[in-house]
């Protein structure tokens, strides 16, 4: 007889907490008394240029501009692309829903194309059949810290004459053939919210290699001001999307941090697929050309049968009260409330009939089943823990798998 899970009165697999999150020291704490007592709190300090120079270089970029968050950071390089009211921009259905909300505040049409079902991220064969004389952008989206196909996406934009805007919010450290993400297309956007693997709890950052692109986000970023101009002098609308020296402060401290972790994820992300597959679960395919993923999640796909038709909500539910931090994660984003009617909102401000959104929004079918049905999710903190910390996690899937009962009709 299977093991009494936790979800019905047995013990828990673990019930001691996975490391914290986030990671901080002394380092932290001195870099912000540095900026208290310089008075220098916002404009005029010099931590976000610091670290702008050195996540740039980290992340093998030659410009970063720092802002407020991830999601001003794909709106304002969606602006400086020239994307704007009635342009569309193709971008997979499964990512957060800042990816498609940051079209719609410029006035633009996201326009979704399926995922790869092995990898989850956007299909280049499924976006380029997405492509109309409207089309002005692709946003090609790593989804948990890997990296979308960077051969053939910017290859796909100069074909098609379109700009290529790589949303890296999840992919701090990750690379393809050995180039770290962000300025492989045109500009890429980063966050560093609560959750991702370099924070401040909130900000921001946009790469770029092209000096036209990045003159253009600054000034956008900095209420349209231009670096050698006055003080009162606008020359474009933009807002204030600055960073504080306070979030600059912190991310310098963090990225101190960033190479041993983005190790340690690696390492037992690795062990973690091995030992899940050995118990039927599928994690996601990795391309060969992927020479570092940055492991925001570690997502897998799992399989009622393996659980005698069992659904994923029951195996996740069983799993949290195993003491594993499980969530199913996306639902597609135009099945969401406030992209749709964001979408119907710009068709009618454009003059466009309604009914395109049939064309902008088709059924996906490939991010439909990761939505609905197979995809599973650990969050990156996870990976920070010990080869037992792993151990655990497999235990636990595998006393579900063989204890979890289909729900009662």
């Amino acid at each position: 007889m299977a093991e009494r899970l936790a979800l019905h009165g047995g013990t828990p697999v673990r019930t001691e907490p996975f490391p914290r999150w986030p990671v901080w020291g002394e380092e932290e704490e001195k870099a912000l008394l540095e900026v208290l007592h310089s008075g220098q709190w916002g404009i005029g300090g010099e931590k976000t240029t610091q670290f702008e120079e050195a996540f740039a270089r980290f992340q093998n970029a030659r410009y970063g501009i720092s802002v407020t968050n991830g999601t001003a950071a794909l709106e304002i390089a969606l602006r400086a692309a020239g994307v704007g009211p009635g342009d569309e921009v193709i971008i997979p259905p499964y990512t957060f829903v800042a990816t498609a909300t940051a079209c719609l505040a410029l006035g633009a049409l996201p326009v979704f194309a399926d995922i790869d079902p092995e990898t989850y991220l956007l299909s280049p064969t499924a976006a380029e059949a997405r492509i109309t004389e409207r089309t002005k952008a692709i946003i090609a989206v790593h989804i948990g810290g890997c990296p979308a196909d960077m051969d053939a996406f910017p290859e796909l934009a100069r074909r098609h004459g379109l700009k290529l805007i790589e949303d890296a919010a999840q992919a701090h450290a990750a690379a393809w053939r050995g180039r770290r993400v962000g300025a492989i297309g045109d500009m890429g956007a980063f966050s560093f919210q609560s959750s991702k693997n370099l924070s401040a709890g909130e900000g921001g950052m946009i790469l770029t290699d092209d000096a036209v692109l990045a003159e253009r986000c600054w000034s956008i970023h900095n209420v349209g001001r231009v670096r050698e101009g006055a003080w009162y002098q606008h020359e474009t609308w933009g807002g204030n999307y600055r960073m504080t020296q306070w979030q600059a402060a912190i991310l310098l401290a963090q990225m101190t941090r960033l190479e041993e972790q983005s190790a340690r994820r690696e390492e037992n992300a690795q062990y973690l697929s091995q030992e899940l597959t050995k118990l039927g679960l599928r994690p996601l395919a990795r391309d060969p050309r992927v020479t570092q993923h940055a492991w925001h999640l570690f997502i897998f796909r799992y399989d009622p049968n393996l659980a005698r038709g069992a659904s994923r909500e029951a195996f996740i539910k069983a799993m949290n009260a195993e003491g594993i931090p499980c969530s199913p994660g996306y639902v597609p984003l135009y099945a969401t409330k406030a992209v749709r009617e964001g979408t119907l909102d710009n068709l009618h401000w454009v003059g466009r009939d309604a009914s395109e959104i049939e064309r902008l929004h088709p059924s996906c079918p490939a991010a439909e089943r990761a939505c609905y049905e197979e995809a599973v999710w650990l969050p990156q903190y996870v990976l920070l823990g010990t080869r037992a910390d792993m151990d655990s996690i497999v235990e636990a899937a595998a006393k579900v798998l063989r204890g979890l009962e289909p729900e009662a009709e």
